[in-house]
């Protein structure tokens, strides 16, 4: 159970999105709403988000307020630029949050999270001050040489699909990012390199990422279904 403390939120939405085909995702509509209001309103309702921010490319900065203006998100602190790499974003992000003892991180691009998942991560988070939404991967997955030859079958019973919420505390986070070296996808893979532990609770197959506009289509068909 998640005891009451101040709580920040990250929404990293800095992406170029060069597999869209020229489609501006975090501005596309998914069941009549863009997907970056949608996020921004989950987290804005959530019980235990205190304070969030907005993290955009710098091109999108105006737009995304403009979006955002007149939507009621009380808890909105800010709406700041990114940087080239996605680490570079979140670090921005944590440079503008309001102080916080909890850090919520999560892509923009993951339209379909819910408050749920937002508890569930604050909640496993406690036990090691770090934790990381994420699915069992249900298909076989096998590692390649660099010419495209199998070089073994990996065990699928212990292998997760990362996602997004990543719930951390502030210290530890700041700390991961202050030593941060070299490119990284995943925020948890910084605390990892320190040497805490990082606890995986229940994602969602549903708690898609867009990355082509085939997920856009496959995104309003989920919503629809949530809907109905």
């Amino acid at each position: 159970m998640f005891k009451s403390q101040t709580v920040g939120a990250i929404i990293v939405a800095a992406g170029r999105g060069e597999r869209m085909g020229g489609i501006d995702k975090i501005f596309a509509p998914l069941g009549g709403t863009a997907v970056l209001e949608r996020v921004a309103t989950v987290f804005d309702t959530s019980p235990y988000i205190d304070h969030f921010v907005i993290v955009l490319t710098q091109d999108n900065v105006t737009r995304g307020k403009h979006l955002l203006d007149g939507k009621n998100l009380s808890k909105l602190a800010k709406v700041c630029p990114g940087g080239l790499r996605r680490q570079d974003s979140v670090e921005a992000g944590l440079k503008n949050l309001p102080p916080c003892k909890w850090v919520v991180i999560h892509d923009g691009a993951r339209p379909l999270v819910g408050a749920a998942l937002i508890t569930a991560g604050l909640e496993a988070a406690q036990e090691t001050g770090a934790a990381v939404a994420a699915v069992p991967v249900i298909d076989t997955i096998k590692q390649a040489d660099d010419g495209g030859y199998v070089k073994e079958t990996l065990p699928r019973a212990r292998l997760w699909a990362v996602q997004t919420p990543q719930v951390f505390r502030s210290d530890i986070i700041k700390e991961a990012y202050r030593n941060a070296t070299g490119d990284v996808t995943d925020d948890a893979a910084l605390v990892e390199a320190l040497g805490y532990r990082v606890k995986l609770y229940m994602g969602a197959y549903d708690n898609i990422k867009l990355t082509t506009p085939a997920d856009l289509t496959l995104a309003e068909a989920l919503w629809q279904r949530k809907e109905g």
